[in-house]
């Protein structure tokens, strides 16, 4: 019996292109990383230390870099005399509830727009998109205007109102291409048995949970890192992280240490985020990707 020709793919083309992959990935780790690590070591600097200038001959630096005695007074600071604790708290709850009321009002949309067909149907799922694509500047006087009109301006509801305005139509086109990937056979099983729609819509949130839960990590992520809505609509008594680093630059003094130990605030807690559910952020944002 003639024996097989192996085919090798180990060629001198493949090799280079590996070491570029290679070479590329490891400089866009440090151009992504590096920003942080200085971030987050200046946090623990004194002002005199942070702005010390290198030694002459020392042209990357890295020696002055590392040589300073770590302190917490910049985030002692921040909870102190800033009222962080404050700010943490308005921009968990601003996240938080817009993403629930987000979620369950966009899985009922967006079950309805999956499962029932009626005339317009593709125009109406193409207008709730579409008024996602709007720029948030074209659309923040008439806003404004309006919670002004009912008192929102400045409380936590009229910021979760806000940001539910452009998180909602995201839920309800993301949602939708999950339950379209779920067979209707199991909900027709559900009520020949003799449950109820929505009994039968319980009955999958089960198997669409892994995208819920990557679009309540992306709904999070928009509102904790949103500056707009909350220097606008929440300015005052929703002041949220973002805006409170902000106002740390101040005309005649710009806090550089409390705006280093603030960003460090800001950015640590998502970035642990990210990190525990990358797995399951990944597999729901692929789900209904492949259809079968």
């Amino acid at each position: 019996m003639a024996s097989r020709d192996v085919v090798s793919y180990d060629t001198p083309l493949s090799r280079v292109l590996r070491i570029l992959a290679s070479l590329f990935l490891a400089l866009y780790l440090v151009w992504t990383l590096l920003p942080f690590v200085v971030m987050f070591v200046s946090s623990f600097k004194d002002m005199l230390e942070a702005f010390k200038l290198p030694a002459v001959g020392d042209w990357a630096g890295i020696t002055v870099f590392f040589e300073f005695t770590p302190t917490f007074k910049h985030y002692t600071s921040l909870f102190t005399e800033n009222s962080f604790g404050t700010y943490i708290l308005n921009s968990l709850i601003a996240a938080g509830g817009s993403a629930l009321i987000s979620v369950v009002f966009g899985s009922l949309a967006a079950y309805s727009l999956s499962r029932v067909d009626f005339k317009g149907k593709q125009d109406l799922f193409f207008w709730i998109i579409s008024t996602r694509m709007a720029p948030v500047v074209a659309v923040m006087v008439p806003l404004y205007a309006i919670f002004r009109s009912l008192d929102l301006v400045g409380t936590l509801p009229g910021l979760i109102l806000a940001y539910t305005t452009f998180n909602l139509p995201f839920a309800i086109w993301m949602l939708k291409g999950f339950f379209d990937n779920v067979p209707y056979a199991i909900e027709e099983a559900q009520m020949v048995d003799g449950a109820t729609r929505f009994e039968a819509f319980r009955a999958i949130l089960p198997l669409v949970a892994p995208g819920i839960g990557a679009f309540i990590v992306l709904c999070v992520l928009f509102a904790w890192n949103d500056f707009l809505f909350a220097a606008i609509i929440g300015s005052g008594g929703a002041k949220t992280l973002p805006v409170a680093t902000r106002e740390l630059v101040q005309p005649q003094n710009i806090q550089w240490g409390s705006i280093m130990a603030a960003g460090v605030v800001t950015t640590a807690p998502m970035m642990l985020l990210g990190l525990v559910i990358r797995k399951y952020l990944v597999a729901g944002l692929t789900m209904g990707a492949v259809k079968e």
